[in-house]
């Protein structure tokens, strides 16, 4: 602009419409004069649809405005269920299911598989419940328990398979009393055989890392408390094995609040009285509940609109999916939920849930090989010390083709004796070699006529 230039920033010019038409110089960038054409993105939000779409202006799209046309639709935002949770100003409210859960299953209740496209719902709020997993030793059930849960429990002894299992049942300063139940075989003098029916006490670990050893005493008989002190001290190493139960004697029944405080998880339990309030309880006709942790998941409590008084509970981190919210009228009391008192797992998500817990156990170490049968061994062994030539070749199914010359023509294995000996005179030994070749030429040319013949005449 003659001698009036002025500098300006990039944001300057910007923000500057009528500047934009103009040409302006950038040394930095040549001595070229430029034209600046900025580039927009239009945010915008389409009906029933989650994710805001982003338009730019280089974009060549005819648009016309409707506004007065469309002043009825209400553009709706599709939200998760699990971005709901968070949003407890809202509830109660009632929502239509956009499209169902996806992923693997994690109940096996009925009302979960309707959990489906244009299914009503109506959520009430968040359940102040936790949750406890569980699993029916022998049955292959798996189980999550609602602290709702009324049924009265009672403790079982539990079962340790070696001196590991028996070290990590033991808590912090406490003792452990049990009864050997599989014989066990000794390690020499500091470790004494362990015989069925002998009472130990478990009082704690001696030592770190792979010397560490459980401090026991073994007790002979029934002895009285103020006698205990007698027992025999016994320190087993943890990779000792046999087999041990815990002494128990507790006929208390309780809640699971309570059991809780009293066991140490994870331990064993049975229910001895169902909870009155679920007409059947699957807990009830179980010999053996194992109870492996607790659980501290967020639940939203619902239910389907043309059955409101009937409730469940719903764990939108396990089981999300997307819905629209409506302003429909909303049940103002809360459902019965004991539907959702004992939910029955997928061994699938089971599984899932067992690795995620804090400080769960690696998987079990391969079993070592079993021994081999008697009398297996001993041939076994004494043909691999004969060496014998035919252990030292291929096996005979990948030596069929070409066929193999008759017996009297394979060369034979040489000896140490051999080369030490006088040989035949050089005549025969010429014409045993000329044998052999013309064997080998005739059976060449055997194989291609053959080849030749399957070429025109396949079989």
């Amino acid at each position: 602009e003659g001698g009036r230039q002025r500098g300006l920033t990039l944001h300057q010019v910007l923000r500057r419409r009528d500047r934009l038409a103009q040409p302006l110089l950038c040394p930095a960038m040549g001595p070229r004069a430029l034209l600046l054409r900025p580039v927009y993105e239009v945010h915008a939000a389409m009906h029933l649809r989650r994710d805001v779409v982003k338009i730019p202006s280089t974009l060549e799209v005819d648009v016309e405005d409707v506004t007065e046309e469309a002043e009825h639709v209400h553009f709706a935002r599709p939200l998760l269920l699990s971005e709901v949770l968070g949003m407890e100003e809202v509830l109660p409210v009632q929502a239509e299911i956009l499209e169902g859960p996806t992923g693997p299953s994690v109940f096996e209740s009925a009302w979960v598989r309707r959990l489906r496209r244009g299914q009503r719902l109506q959520l009430h709020g968040r359940s102040s419940a936790w949750r406890v997993l569980a699993s029916a030793p022998g049955s292959g059930r798996r189980f999550l328990l609602s602290s709702a849960y009324q049924g009265r429990f009672r403790r079982r002894p539990r079962r340790f398979a070696g001196v590991r299992e028996l070290a990590a049942g033991l808590r912090a300063g406490g003792r452990l009393r049990v009864v050997v139940t599989q014989d066990c075989e000794g390690r020499g003098r500091d470790v004494p055989p362990l015989s069925v029916g002998d009472r130990l006490e478990a009082r704690g670990l001696r030592g770190k890392g792979a010397g560490a050893r459980l401090l026991c005493q073994r007790q002979s008989g029934e002895e009285e408390e103020e006698e205990e002190e007698e027992g025999e001290e016994l320190l087993l190493p943890l990779d000792l094995g046999g087999s041990f139960m815990e002494e128990a004697c507790d006929s208390k029944k309780y809640g699971l609040a309570e059991l809780l405080e009293q066991l140490p998880l994870p331990g064993e339990v049975r229910v001895v009285a169902p909870d009155p309030a679920l007409e059947r309880d699957a807990l009830g006709a179980l010999p053996a509940l194992r109870l492996e942790a607790r659980l501290e998941q967020p639940f939203l409590v619902g239910s389907f609109c043309e059955e409101p008084e009937e409730g469940f509970e719903i764990p939108p981190r396990w089981l999300d999916f997307s819905l629209l919210l409506s302003e429909a009228p909303v049940r103002p009391s809360a459902p019965c939920t004991h539907r959702s008192l004992v939910e029955e797992l997928t061994e699938t998500f089971y599984y899932h849930l067992l690795a995620q817990l804090p400080g769960s156990p690696a998987p079990p170490p391969p079993r070592p090989p079993k021994p081999a049968p008697a009398g297996k061994g001993p041939r076994e062994g004494h043909s691999a010390a004969l060496g014998s030539p035919v252990s030292d070749h291929p096996p005979p199914s990948t030596r069929l083709a070409p066929p193999l010359p008759p017996p009297r023509a394979l060369p034979r294995p040489s000896s140490p004796s051999q080369y030490g000996q006088r040989g035949p005179p050089a005549d025969a030994d010429t014409e045993s070699n000329s044998d052999e070749h013309d064997y080998e030429t005739v059976d060449d040319n055997v194989q291609k006529t053959i080849r030749k013949m399957q070429a025109i005449f396949p079989f």
